[in-house]
């Protein structure tokens, strides 16, 4: 028989894009009120895998992934709903300028949270669904069938390997009453 126990804590990361970089770093630092420092972020790359966003923001749109330090799993519904807030607060005339897509990494598998239902995502609660995207075999993140072209692509594959490394590290750190009870 299984029994509960606590879960280890997961590396929050927030996906942002938009037009201007510097706007993406107020929304960042607005979000980091609740998140904490970012502790890493990726160079920023265009962000032109789909045409999707593009009436809403134009473009070119450029993105980076931003890192915070480790939280609990259970909270992704709630940073989530912060990064919507803060995406409301930084909108101009109904249109949002910046887009943050929060998730976590865990040592099989990264997680992203959407407000969007599909078959293949499990609902959170208050409106929010989580998705396994990229799973960890044979030594890197692979994706998955629904993935997006964006977190499939070499460079953000090699980053989430990156991250997973440090992440790996820093649990060896932790004492164990800190990643399991």
């Amino acid at each position: 028989m299984s029994h509960p126990r606590r879960p280890p804590e997961a590396l929050y990361f927030v996906s942002a894009f938009g037009r201007d970089e510097a706007r993406i770093l107020e929304a960042i630092e607005a979000l980091a009120e609740f998140l904490g420092a970012v502790t890493f972020r990726s160079e920023w790359l265009p962000f032109d895998y789909t045409d999707y966003y593009l009436e809403e923001f134009g473009a070119p749109l450029r993105r980076a992934f931003f890192f915070f330090d480790l939280r609990p799993q259970e909270d992704l519904v709630e940073v989530k709903h912060r990064a919507y807030e803060v995406e409301k607060a930084f909108s101009h005339q109904g249109r949002r300028t910046v887009n943050l897509d929060p998730g976590y990494l865990l040592l099989p598998r990264v997680v992203l949270s959407t407000f969007k239902d599909f078959a293949h995502r499990i609902y959170l609660g208050r409106g929010v669904f989580a998705e396994v995207t990229l799973l960890f075999r044979e030594g890197s993140f692979r994706p998955l069938p629904w993935t997006y072209p964006d977190y499939a692509a070499p460079e953000t594959l090699e980053l989430f390997n990156r991250q997973r490394g440090l992440y790996k590290r820093r649990l060896k750190t932790l004492q164990p009453s800190e990643t399991s009870s």
